[in-house]
């Protein structure tokens, strides 16, 4: 893209050739003429077929190139430092958007708002693969994340995360120390500069991979247990939240 982008897109990614054509393919040339997107992906040492994808399809691909292992908070750093958009809307590499229209109109009108310092949205599982358990699970969960944040309580999960440019530079970016529950440590000191909006009016869906093979008991648990680490102690008590594919 030659023009300077209203919106940076930026997806982490490591061993995603299975769900990610899927996720960048959603961004056709007219939705980023339409709302100024650039689509960043930031790999993680693919050795799969993931950034051969992103090259073909992302407008900016990053390589790892560090001797430090990669963390997705270290992958979405880099995807910001590269960004040249005011706002920066961060998205898993299994993403895939309800109505893109409707997302990015609605999420910008959200994040432009006065006293608004970060934006997010409902997550559900993909629906050709959805059973009764992820709908329940993960509708308390949208229903409990809005609440906290109405509350003044910053949350909101690392499927979609929005904020400006110059308030995610001012505050340091995501945390890099933290394996798990970056995502819920990020708005917690976006919300000491504003409000965090949750849009219930749209979703966005992940693949149910990770609930498939651990269970919802488990990841409840750990979600728990990370959550009140980085309030209180300021690390997850996971170090490694392993990538399953």
């Amino acid at each position: 893209m030659t023009e300077i982008p209203r919106v940076s897109v930026i997806i982490p990614a490591l061993q995603e050739e299975r769900a990610l054509k899927n996720t960048l393919a959603q961004f056709t040339p007219d939705l980023k003429t339409s709302f100024g997107l650039e689509i960043i992906v930031s790999d993680g040492g693919s050795t799969d077929c993931t950034l051969a994808i992103a090259r073909e399809l992302a407008d900016v691909v990053i390589e790892r190139t560090a001797v430090c292992p990669q963390n997705i908070s270290r992958g979405r750093n880099s995807g910001a430092r590269a960004a040249r958009g005011e706002f920066l809307f961060f998205l898993n590499a299994d993403v895939v958007i309800e109505d893109p229209r409707k997302f990015f109109g609605m999420m910008l009108d959200a994040i432009s708002s006065e006293g608004v310092a970060g934006a997010t949205c409902n997550v559900n599982i993909y629906p050709e693969e959805a059973t009764w358990m992820d709908w329940v699970f993960h509708n308390f969960f949208n229903g409990y994340f809005w609440l906290l944040n109405l509350f003044g309580m910053g949350m909101g999960r690392g499927e979609c995360q929005v904020v400006r440019k110059k308030m995610f530079d001012r505050i340091g970016g995501y945390n890099e120390s933290i394996a798990a529950g970056e995502d819920y440590e990020l708005f917690l000191r976006l919300e000491k500069s504003g409000k965090i909006r949750f849009v219930r009016e749209v979703t966005v869906f992940e693949s149910p991979r990770r609930f498939r093979k651990y269970g919802y008991v488990r990841i409840s648990l750990l979600w728990f247990i990370n959550a009140v680490s980085v309030l209180l102690f300021d690390r997850s008590v996971t170090d490694e939240w392993k990538p399953v594919r």
